[in-house]
């Protein structure tokens, strides 16, 4: 058994009733095109076969992929003023958890990363969230290949942001291995100097490109979420089983964490 695959079997795997609880995730990552809007994606489906009440939020100015997962009901919002963010505009966004009830997963572009982080250290917003009732998560990405520096970079600054065990990074293995001079995740320095602050990982393993691959590109390129896909009947039934496959794979990792 690998280090991670050891790491991954023994997080929390305690499960409570939670069908009344309120919950903010916030899905953040300095680095473009990485995957944080499929992420967002998981985490809204596999939140929303959970609980009966999830809200996402999409404030991506750039490209509001998240917003265009119409089974979700994701609604975008605006945050620029002209060309310009406007970091007061995070106001409106906090008035509306604050204001009303149920689960929050928020989307949130590469543009953003720094204003809203930014927004969030200055005005306490983990705090006046939690004293509200809510519990509050991070979704990262890292990656692998030519962004796997930035990806870590922005793991970095969010976990340092943060002095909760609130952190759940996601691997994406999609651009090559997660590995940097030699090391994995696991033994780079910045994890293992931040570790206190990660709740968990979830991996999402490269698979065969021209089958899982294909299946999966045709699935989100469409806008789908997992339960339409598997009903359409323009996927093959073994494109379906493939899915149902990543579907499986991907939830029961976020079940194994316990948040």
């Amino acid at each position: 058994m690998t280090k991670l695959a050891a790491v991954e079997s023994n997080q929390d795997t305690s499960v409570t009733d939670k069908k009344e609880s309120r919950r903010v995730d916030f899905i953040l990552q300095g680095k473009g095109g990485v995957g944080k809007s499929l992420i967002a994606c998981m985490i809204a489906q596999y939140l929303k076969g959970k609980y009966p009440d999830v809200k996402c939020l999409d404030t991506d100015p750039v490209n509001q992929t998240f917003s265009n997962y119409r089974d979700l009901g994701a609604e975008y919002v605006p945050i620029l003023v002209g060309s310009k963010i406007d970091e007061r505009k995070f106001d409106g966004m906090m008035e509306q958890i604050l204001t009303g009830t149920g689960n929050f997963v928020i989307d949130n572009g590469a543009s953003t990363f720094i204003p809203l982080t930014s927004y969030m250290a200055e005005n306490n917003v983990v705090e006046v969230l939690e004293e509200a009732g809510y519990e509050v998560f991070f979704h990262t990405v890292v990656t692998g290949g030519q962004a796997i520096v930035d990806t870590m970079s922005g793991f970095k600054a969010l976990a340092e942001m943060t002095k909760s065990k609130n952190i759940i990074v996601w691997l994406n293995e999609y651009f090559g291995s997660i590995e940097h001079s030699g090391k994995n995740f696991l033994e780079m320095k910045a994890y293992k100097e931040l570790e206190d602050r990660v709740r968990g990982i979830v991996v999402l393993h490269k698979r065969n490109p021209d089958t899982f691959g294909k299946d999966f590109d045709e699935m989100t390129s469409r806008k789908l979420v997992f339960s339409q896909a598997i009903a359409d009947p323009a996927f093959s039934l073994m494109a379906k089983q493939r899915l149902k496959t990543v579907q499986k794979d991907i939830f029961a990792q976020i079940e194994k964490i316990g948040f």
